[in-house]
């Protein structure tokens, strides 16, 4: 099928679509029992060919619905139909094997029973069950690779979506690695002259006799000091801060947090509360925890849950991060730990600990624990 027919097929509502299934599987039935239908034969096929109504949300139903017409008339449409759907909905393969033997033997039984099973019928009944199973599984083998091409779309998607995060953290190890280094110049270029002038100008005002003289030394020393103490702030926000262009932004604090849970999209919830007063510094290393660690679950775990529980006694505070295991599956893909390792040095920042593990259900955990102090 062309782009073009595959654009024009989604545009067709789902209705219309079963509409027409059951359209053509009555013109099927018609054409099988014209001129030698019962009541009952009719009820059937009515009863049967309606069902397909209920493939999209009960498949199993609408199967079942359409052996009674295998019974009493040769028809292709209705159970093919509800072979494929079902197929295309569940990865049960006992309960398809199932499906596909209760197909072939309806088609196989005849009306009334005891001639299906008569001496001279017995062979050509055993016959036309072997071959009405292996038409069977032709619908349940087309359900099954749609489903297998479902996945690897999905599949390929989360490849794309990951190739772009490991882009993005490498952009922000480079950029941290610069930041780093430049923090490194400041402390010990910048810092080191600073300290220079406050040291003379301290001996200048211990020499000085003019109290004008002594005034300005004490002046100068006064301003040195306060300059390495803004330099020791932007030395340690240099080397907390990450690798993304935002960075020179506002930086975001717990506030923003329930956005960030909210544009995860992964099932969230989150608990707890952090104490009062806590510092901006660390209240961006419990953001930024948190959003790694979402961020992982994304990449490693489909479609897990997951928990956010922010907690706090009177020694500590930190977060927590479990997330359920994956319900699908997920795609082995190239990874330096950049993320944790930069949680680490945060955590380390806030003379704290980062954890993360495995939990016995099959997910995983990362716990930031750091001691509390005033802001």
């Amino acid at each position: 099928m062309t782009q073009t027919g595959q654009e024009l097929w989604r545009r067709v509502p789902a209705l219309g679509v079963d509409a027409g299934l059951v359209a053509l599987s009555l013109l099927d039935a018609w054409i099988n029992l014209y001129g030698e239908a019962s009541p009952l034969m009719w009820t059937c096929a009515a009863v049967g060919s309606a069902g397909l109504f209920l493939r999209r949300h009960v498949p199993m139903v609408a199967f079942l619905l359409t052996l009674p017409m295998l019974v009493f008339m040769d028809v292709a449409v209705a159970p093919v139909v509800a072979l494929y759907t079902v197929a295309a909905h569940t990865r049960n393969r006992p309960l398809l094997a199932g499906c596909a033997l209760l197909n072939a033997a309806a088609s196989t039984l005849v009306w009334p029973l005891s001639d299906a099973f008569s001496g001279e019928e017995r062979t050509w009944t055993l016959i036309q069950f072997v071959y009405t199973l292996a038409m069977a599984f032709a619908p349940v083998l087309f359900g099954q690779l749609v489903q297998a091409r479902q996945d690897v779309a999905r599949q390929l998607v989360e490849v794309e979506e990951a190739r772009e995060h490991e882009s993005a953290l490498y952009a922000q190890t480079v950029l941290a690695r610069e930041r780093a280094q430049l923090a490194r110049e400041m402390h010990d270029v910048v810092s080191h002259q600073v300290s220079l002038i406050a040291v003379q100008a301290g001996a200048l005002q211990v020499a000085a006799q003019d109290p004008r003289t002594r005034d300005g030394a004490r002046a100068i020393r006064t301003l040195s000091v306060n300059t390495l103490d803004e330099l020791r702030l932007m030395v340690t926000l240099l080397r907390a801060s990450g690798g993304r262009a935002t960075e020179l932004t506002p930086q975001p604090t717990l506030a923003d947090l329930q956005q960030l849970i909210g544009n995860s999209g992964i099932e969230t919830t989150l608990t707890g509360e952090l104490p009062p007063g806590i510092s901006t510094t660390a209240q961006r290393t419990v953001y930024r925890t948190v959003q790694e660690a979402l961020t992982n679950v994304r990449k490693h775990a489909p479609g897990a849950r997951a928990e956010v529980r922010l907690w706090h006694d009177a020694q500590h505070f930190g977060v927590t991060v479990t997330n359920t295991a994956p319900t699908r599956p997920s795609v082995a893909l190239p990874s330096a730990h950049h993320g944790l390792i930069g949680l680490r040095e945060r955590a380390e920042l806030l003379d704290g600990t980062l954890t993360a593990e495995p939990t016995p259900q099959g997910g995983f955990t990362v716990q930031l624990q750091a001691p509390a102090r005033p802001a």
